[in-house]
């Protein structure tokens, strides 16, 4: 249990030193020494706050993952914004607002809230609730209203990814 505790800390450390750097973007020796005394305080007293998983979290194939869901992510993000300007600038293009239920494989609860950010990021989409292994979503333009139907449409692209990354 003791290593647990270490591999939980070290990889709350290693995530808040990453997301200090991001957000001074900056290295430079005052910035990464006041990043290092936040981060060690910080992950001191949330750790067990922050993951479950601990070093797990930094396997080569999760960070692969997540380092092509990052570009795929905003790639769907542009289309979804291309489809909704579309669907304003062109008033004879038809709407057919109204709510889905999707379900997910993702078993975690980090991964259902990863699940349910993405689709709720995405113009077009706004998730309502999280039941379980399904999901409550508003759709701007409802395609198909089976529940496997919505599934593959909203959820498919990014689901293969977040089981990889959050399982």
């Amino acid at each position: 249990m003791k290593s647990n505790k270490i591999s939980l800390f070290i990889f709350t450390f290693v995530v808040l030193i990453a997301v200090w750097i991001l957000v001074t973007a900056s290295t430079g020796t005052q910035e990464l020494v006041s990043g290092v005394i936040f981060a060690f305080g910080v992950a001191i007293v949330t750790s067990g706050l922050f993951t479950e998983h601990g070093l797990t979290h930094l396997a080569p194939k999760k960070i692969l993952y997540l380092i092509i869901y990052i570009p795929y992510y905003f790639y769907q993000v542009i289309v979804a914004n291309l489809d909704v300007v579309y669907r304003v600038l062109s008033p004879s293009l038809p709407i057919k607002p109204g709510f889905v239920i999707v379900k997910t494989k993702l078993k975690t609860d980090s991964g259902k809230l990863a699940l349910a950010n993405s689709i709720t990021l995405t113009p077009g989409t706004i998730t309502g609730d999280v039941l379980g292994d399904k999901l409550l979503v508003h759709w701007i333009y409802v395609k198909d209203e089976t529940i496997e139907g919505a599934t593959k449409s909203i959820v498919g692209p990014f689901e293969k990814f977040l089981e990889v990354i959050l399982g």
